[in-house]
């Protein structure tokens, strides 16, 4: 498959250059001749009629590389052998093409220097047609063409070269490539003679498999005498010539993996020696110094072991593995690419999603600034109705202001009484009975005030069952409005009549504080007469006492027993002790807890 490959690349320089229109296309008679000369110079037995039958349904035209390439597969290349000269068979070739494509302008290289480049071309390039050298082949040829000519490796000129063909195509024809070389690009300051043989040793070892050659004495097996060689190392031979023009080969060293090679100690004023061994024969061969000694060994055992391990020279085993590499990385880029797509393509879907997302957000705003609109305005309708409710309270607060201050005259009033009243302290048959008549009072007023506290009790315990029912209906309110949000129109009349049970329920709590206050604040005006009066009984009582007692000495007056510490509330001072006042307190508790689960 190498080999066929390897053929392919010139006969495809063949068959284009047949190609005078650049249609694609060749006529059959020049097909013919081609494929002729191809038999001729690969050694295959030629069919003259052969091209005819293949071609026998099609009609008269040219044929195209596609129709071809069949023919050539069948009736050529299934048929070659590699007992040819590759060399005969890529000047043919050459000549075919060269005639058309090659432009001698400017040119500092011969055709025979050019015809090397082009061989050097058909083995680096890639094998997809029209071929074409990549970039890392083109530095790879160079750096060895400069090596070969003895010169210094540029790595910024390269780079510069690279980013004009990156700029470009990123890769060159074996035209192109010939030019590059040719008009010394990379060879500045170089002479022909030096750039000839630079070209030539790169054509040796990549297309003549020539892994080192030079100038070394060879013994011979019958005159045992010692001749100067030309030698030529390939990875499975070792070929000797009378010089290094190749005109004359004198023989061949055959190399195998039962072969060996050895350095040899000084003899017959040799120095340098070494010898290699093979299955048939050895040699034994000298050099001018240790060093080309050590390298020619080093070289040779090389090919010895890749025979060994059957893998092939050097330069096209690292020429494979920069294909596979370039295979690889391109293999990396086209899936890294398709993820790219994958993602692009993911990223499109997302972003059709969060279009989708935002629309679907904007009618949601939108619907809620209108929800937002209609509760503000309900809320404006309530704080207007709340406001109004206010100022009726302001009213109601006015009118009582102006009864307390009614209230406040008529105290003024009674004080003026109890002033005159003040006239009696000195007679104390009236004080006693006063403060007889004061005590009563006091029973009386302590059982009025008990009933009014069971009163103040139960009324609590009706308030609360209105404000729990003042919060039911609210809460029933509140839930109709929501309920009227949602439907919008359909239950506007519901909330109105809810509205309006809001309204007489906080009427009827106005009324049952205003008649609580009301009776508190009459009960609270008895509390304070019967104190004063009391007050003032236990006054004269004192001043008679104490007079009789300055008088008389021996009269003692039966006085009330002490009171315990009276009970402070916001009204005054209470009526009943503390225990009282906490019986009560539990006794109010229970009778509204029983209330509120009786609800």
């Amino acid at each position: 498959m190498a080999l066929r490959g390897e053929l392919l690349k010139s006969i495809w320089h063949a068959f284009t250059a047949l190609d005078v229109d650049k249609s694609g296309k060749v006529s059959k008679s020049q097909l013919k001749v081609l494929s002729h000369n191809l038999c001729t110079v690969m050694n295959i037995p030629h069919d003259p009629v052969a091209l005819e039958t293949h071609f026998k349904d099609d009609d008269e035209g040219p044929v195209s590389t596609q129709g071809y390439m069949p023919y050539l597969n069948k009736f050529i290349l299934d048929k070659v052998q590699d007992n040819f000269d590759r060399q005969d068979f890529n000047r043919m070739c050459w000549t075919l093409c060269a005639r058309k494509n090659l432009n001698r302008t400017n040119l500092l290289i011969s055709d025979e220097e050019a015809f090397k480049i082009w061989c050097i071309f058909n083995f680096l390039s890639e094998e997809k047609y029209p071929l074409t050298i990549v970039t890392e082949e083109i530095e790879y040829f160079l750096r060895k063409l400069t090596e070969a000519m003895g010169g210094s490796w540029v790595e910024e000129r390269f780079e510069d070269f690279k980013m004009e063909l990156v700029a470009k195509q990123q890769c060159l024809s074996a035209w192109e490539l010939i030019t590059l070389v040719g008009t010394g690009t990379f060879s500045k300051g170089m002479d022909r003679q030096t750039i000839s043989m630079g070209i030539t040793e790169v054509f040796h070892e990549l297309i003549l498999d020539v892994l080192k050659q030079g100038y070394m004495t060879k013994k011979g097996h019958k005159r045992k005498n010692w001749t100067e060689r030309w030698f030529l190392l390939k990875p499975n031979s070792i070929s000797y010539y009378v010089s290094e023009d190749l005109t004359e080969k004198k023989g061949d060293i055959m190399l195998d993996e039962n072969c060996c090679v050895e350095s040899l100690p000084d003899k017959e004023g040799k120095k340098c020696l070494f010898y290699v061994k093979c299955s048939d024969k050895s040699y034994e061969i000298s050099v001018s110094d240790k060093k080309r000694k050590q390298e020619w060994i080093q070289a040779i055992q090389t090919c010895i072991n890749l025979l060994k391990l059957g893998r092939p020279a050097p330069h096209r085993e690292s020429r494979q593995k920069r294909r596979e590499l370039r295979q690889k990385q391109q293999a990396e880029q086209d899936e890294l690419e398709l993820r790219m797509k994958e993602l692009q393509m993911a990223n499109e879907n997302k972003q059709c999603e969060l279009e989708d997302m935002r629309k679907k957000l904007e009618e949601a705003a939108a619907n809620a600034a209108e929800e937002e609109k209609k509760r503000l305005q309900t809320q404006t309708e309530l704080q207007d109705r709340y406001r109004m409710d206010l100022e009726k309270e302001k009213l109601v607060r006015q009118e009582m202001e102006e009864q307390v201050a009614q209230k406040s005259s008529e105290l003024e009033q009674y004080l003026q009484r109890v002033r005159e009243l003040e006239d009696m302290y000195h007679r104390l048959e009236d004080a006693l009975e006063e403060e007889r008549s004061a005590r009563q009072d006091e029973e009386t007023v302590r059982r009025l005030q008990a009933r009014l506290l069971e009163e103040e009790s139960a009324k609590r315990a009706e308030l609360e069952q209105i404000h729990l029912h003042q919060q039911r209906a609210i809460s029933e309110t509140e839930a109709e409005k929501q309920e009227l949000q949602k439907e919008r129109m359909a239950k506007e009349s519901a909330l109105q009549a809810a509205m309006l049970q809001l309204e007489m329920l906080e009427s009827e709590r106005q009324g049952a504080l205003e008649q609580y206050q009301s009776e508190r604040q009459g009960a609270l005006e008895q509390y304070q007469a019967v104190m004063q009066k009391l007050e003032d009984a236990a006054n004269n009582t004192r001043t008679w006492k104490h007079k009789v007692a300055h008088h008389e000495g021996l009269v003692r007056l039966i006085q009330p027993g002490s009171k315990g510490p009276q009970k402070i509330t916001n009204w005054g001072p209470a009526a009943f002790t503390e225990a009282e006042l906490t019986f009560r307190e539990k006794d109010w508790q229970e009778k509204k807890n029983r209330a509120a689960q009786s609800q």
